[in-house]
């Protein structure tokens, strides 16, 4: 056992060995617009002019007219990958040998759930002696180490200390744990999951199946458990089917287009050789997992997605929600202004993808407020007045069918996740969509003031136990989880690095 100071002294120590992230012109520490960015806005700006100009009664019209072209495409695009999503994974075959793997677990005042964390990886049902681990924690919180030295660990999860540094963000710490990776194959994950614990198994397996040999990262799919506190139960439920919605129906759906997507920020699994090439994670990006997923197809590699779920808790209240959303949008525009620096790098298909991810997203955030608002004020107008409200054909079309759509993705992704959304749910839900306006409200005001902070999300304790994790574990088992797979020790890696115990 050692105590605080020598962790801190070996994190010091380890110092000079640390990667931290990608270049400048690839992360989101350098500030300002690019010369690509900065031409298209003079151009957008000069058309904008020109037609006020020309054309100013035709102007409002024509924005009308895109902006309606634009959601309709969004919702059709929807539906497919809901369409695409339908058929199951295929499961891979048992690898002859299991490569070794590198779990990582970035912990920030977390003293109070690390011991939980603790328990589910240790029930990660892959060979010991092909594992290593480490609880990634930052050397002036003490009160997480002292927690994690004192929880009963698996031999081959150790504590990783960070050294002292900015910006104080998880993919520094990450970046830090990567130096020490001696997998083949490293996965990530936050205080609260709860991994299935086969999980591991189905990566290692649909790797070793890769034909091509392009796939660097699998992602698997996060679920979110009922709510605990009926003072939350609105932001909950609706959390819960927005993640069901992408991680049942988007991603799969774009897996099989073989469109890069973004990452989640865990439960993604990668090969580490192809991580250390693209420069590891950004460190000033606040959503570094988004960014990731494109940096990686950027460098001419392909995304999939996994069967085996992760289970994690939601945030809670608008008091936890909100800041946890604003770092999220934050990191988006973020991503979005790192990855338009050089679009070409992405070539149309990334483009695209980035464009009905990411840009849909932010645009769609940023105006739901605004159009409930308007929805609201023209009935009430109406109403005042006697009079049916205005229904033009083509606001109509776009009204019914983005909410439909968006509607459909939850309903279905929801049903596939075993997540309650009923129709009170849907009736709720444009309210919901709302509140994504003050959060992008406050994401460019704190891009703009402060863009690297990194606004924490508080964990607790999971009072309802491993329910759901559980019960998605009871499923029936196919001949890749067999647990007496031959196995093969892996030449050319360097020794592990002697835990902190």
């Amino acid at each position: 056992m050692v105590d605080g100071t020598e962790i801190n002294d070996l994190a010091e120590r380890r110092l000079d060995t640390a990667r931290y992230g990608p270049t400048l012109a690839e992360s989101a520490a350098m500030r300002g617009l690019a010369p690509f960015q900065t031409l298209s806005l003079v151009v957008f700006l000069a058309l904008a002019a020109l037609a006020l100009w020309f054309w100013p009664g035709r102007v409002a019209d024509g924005l009308i007219a895109v902006a309606a072209f634009t959601f309709l495409t969004l919702a059709i695009w929807r539906v497919v990958l809901i369409l695409l999503s339908i058929a199951p994974l295929p499961g891979p075959p048992v690898p002859a040998n299991w490569p070794r793997y590198t779990v990582l677990a970035a912990l920030h005042d977390e003293a109070d759930i690390v011991g939980q964390l603790v328990e589910r990886l240790s029930r990660l049902n892959y060979p010991p002696d092909r594992l290593q681990g480490f609880l990634v924690l930052e050397a002036h919180d003490h009160e997480t180490i002292a927690a994690a030295l004192a929880a009963p660990r698996p031999d081959w999860l150790a504590v990783l200390v960070t050294p002292p540094g900015k910006p104080q963000t998880k993919p520094r710490a990450l970046n830090f744990a990567l130096t020490q990776a001696t997998g083949e194959l490293l996965t990530v994950y936050d205080a609260e999951d709860a991994p299935d614990p086969d999980q591991l198994r189905e990566a290692a397996a649909r790797f070793a199946d890769d034909r091509p040999g392009r796939l660097a990262c699998l992602q698997a799919p996060l679920r979110i458990r009922s709510p605990v506190s009926h003072d939350s139960r609105f932001t909950d439920r609706q959390f819960a089917a927005e993640y069901a919605g992408l991680f049942e129906t988007t991603l799969p759906g774009m897996a099989r287009l073989g469109l890069p997507f973004p990452l989640g920020g865990t439960s993604n699994h990668f090969r580490v050789d192809v991580l250390r090439a693209v420069g590891g994670w950004d460190a000033w990006n606040v959503t570094e997992d988004a960014d990731l997923g494109f940096r990686l197809w950027s460098g001419g590699w392909r995304l999939g997605v996994m069967a085996r779920p992760t289970w994690e808790t939601p945030p809670g209240g608008l008091a936890h929600w909100l800041p946890q959303r604003t770092r999220w949008l934050k990191g988006h525009l973020q991503t979005w202004g790192v990855h338009t620096r050089r679009p070409l790098r992405l070539g149309w298909r990334g483009a695209l993808a980035l464009v009905m991810t990411l840009g849909a997203g932010l645009v769609s955030a940023a105006i739901h407020g605004l159009t409930l608002a308007w929805v609201a004020a023209a009935v009430l107008v109406s109403a005042m007045a006697g009079l049916s409200p205005e229904t033009p054909v083509l606001a109509l079309c776009v009204l019914v069918l983005g909410t439909a759509s968006a509607w459909l993705s939850c309903a279905i992704g929801a049903r596939r996740a075993g997540t309650p959304y009923d129709a009170g749910d849907m009736i709720r839900a444009p309210a919901y969509w709302a509140l994504l306006s003050v959060a992008f409200v406050h994401a460019a005001w704190r891009l703009a003031l402060d863009p690297f902070t990194w606004d924490k999300t508080p964990h607790q304790r999971d009072a309802t136990g491993d329910a759901g994790a559980s019960a998605d574990a009871d499923h029936e088992t196919n001949d890749m989880l067999d647990a007496t797979a031959p196995l093969r020790l892996s030449a050319g890696h360097a020794a592990a690095p002697q835990p902190v115990a």
